[in-house]
């Protein structure tokens, strides 16, 4: 049934839709099956989405249609669809009237992933008017707390050495506080790596105490602050809740040394509003594990990942993993600067809309995956500052000198970048970071042709 004559509407103009504030925008990358045209596609994919059905219903009024999911833009050889939700559309909660991620993605990222005319279909950017934005938690700690914790400036208090430890999973509670002792006196964050929780040979709370006592003698080596970022997740709304408070029954008085880690893709959105609500003090670390199945480039279905990283400062997020931006294992290009942008600044352009934040606390990027000291100076030169948390697991305990060594590299590699120095000259007058490229020759002579020569170390 072709429905482009009321889910489509090719006159209407986005920046009048922008002035009227009554309405999200979505831009997808859509393909009609073989056989179906793009225009009647899309308007059945607007359909599914909000008011339509696949026949004609009785119960259909004037009122419905006004809260149609209309096409306003397609670009047939680009691939592009860009469709207007009412806001109306969404749900509200009972309890406080606030705005729900969950909504949103039941609407935009519905059925219609699944409709048998569409060949795929993803979400690349969205559009919040601002009525409907403050409906939204946004965030309520962010990197400035941390930054006052570690007794740095709150305006650009610089980068957060982080790790986890490795290996990520199979240490039992002591080696694993062990670890911890031994990398905070070089570095300032460690970060449970997502699948830890409370396995039968680490259980949780040995592991909490273990770790408190790892972090006030830490404090006391080194007279200065650590931070740590303890796995909440779980299925259940009370197991979280359990989880935290026994947190931070255990280190009282350093509780706002901790951060909460909660896996937002495979335990949801639930997941995060529960920590954002019911710790609104402690630091929310959104881990991504299992994001890459719909925001992968080679995924054709569901949503990017400038788009979960937005969503991520929608529901109060305090940090969010952005990946490397193609300087490090994980797969992404510089260009995805533009996700850090988005989620730090109070005003950003994505890839099809501007979104203005009104104010809205900003979410801190988390760099992971394969990173150690000599890839750093040139994300940081991609990305333009350092106010970033960095966790390296093999870039700090895969250092040639240890994990101490291999931390103090990484905050040497932060201070060759912004004294704009040329990093083999730099590693001349600095040990650690020397080491580094010992330690991960690969990438040294990828990155730095000639550094043997230049560092008098033998082939």
């Amino acid at each position: 049934m072709d429905q482009s004559n009321r889910y489509a509407n090719l006159s209407l103009k986005e920046e009048d839709l922008i002035r009227g504030g009554k309405h999200v925008l979505c831009a997808y990358i859509m393909k009609p099956k073989a056989g179906y045209g793009y225009l009647e596609t899309a308007a059945h994919f607007a359909a599914e989405s909000s008011t339509g059905t696949n026949v004609e219903v009785s119960t259909t009024d004037n009122f419905t249609r006004g809260v149609d999911a209309i096409v306003y833009e397609i670009d047939e050889a680009r691939e592009i669809t860009k469709i207007a939700y009412p806001v109306d559309l969404f749900d509200r909660n009972i309890t406080d009237g606030r705005a729900m991620i969950a909504s949103f993605l039941t609407l935009t990222i519905g059925n219609n992933q699944g409709m048998g005319d569409v060949e795929y279909g993803k979400m690349h950017d969205f559009y919040v008017p601002p009525n409907f934005l403050r409906q939204f938690d946004g965030p309520t700690t962010t990197i400035k707390d941390l930054w006052r914790v570690l007794g740095r400036p709150v305006v650009d208090g610089g980068f957060i050495v982080g790790t986890i430890i490795k290996p990520k999973l199979g240490l039992r509670p002591a080696p694993f506080a062990a670890a911890c002792y031994d990398f905070w006196l070089g570095g300032d964050f460690i970060k449970n790596d997502e699948p830890q929780g409370n396995q039968v040979f680490a259980p949780f709370k040995e592991t909490v105490r273990e770790v408190r006592d790892a972090m006030v003698r830490a404090q006391d080596k080194t007279g200065q602050a650590k931070l740590f970022s303890f796995n909440i997740t779980a299925d259940d709304h009370y197991e979280m809740l359990a989880r935290g408070e026994y947190i931070l029954e255990t280190f009282g008085p350093d509780a706002d040394h901790v951060a909460f880690l909660v896996d937002g893709y495979v335990a949801g959105p639930a997941a995060i509003t529960t920590a954002r609500r019911n710790f609104p003090r402690q630091y929310l670390h959104y881990h991504r594990a299992g994001h890459g199945a719909v925001t992968s480039p080679q995924s054709k279905r569901g949503y990017t990942s400038h788009v979960l990283a937005k969503m991520s400062r929608l529901q109060g997020a305090s940090g969010i993993h952005v990946g490397t931006m193609g300087f490090g294992k994980m797969e992404g290009e510089a260009s995805d600067r533009e996700i850090a942008y988005m989620i730090t600044e109070d005003a950003a352009q994505g890839p099809f809309y501007h979104q203005e934040w009104l104010g809205m606390n900003p979410t801190t990027p988390i760099v992971s995956g394969g990173m150690n000291a000599l890839r750093m100076p040139g994300f940081f030169a991609n990305l333009g500052h350092s106010n970033i948390i960095m966790t390296a697991g093999g870039g700090a305990f895969g250092h040639i000198d240890g994990g101490v060594a291999g931390a103090t590299s990484l905050r040497q590699a932060e201070q060759c970048w912004r004294a704009g120095a040329d990093p083999v000259d730099f590693a001349r007058d600095h040990q650690e970071f020397a080491r580094a490229f010992e330690s991960f020759p690969h990438d040294a002579d990828q990155l730095y042709p000639g550094w043997r020569s230049r560092l008098k170390i033998a082939a």
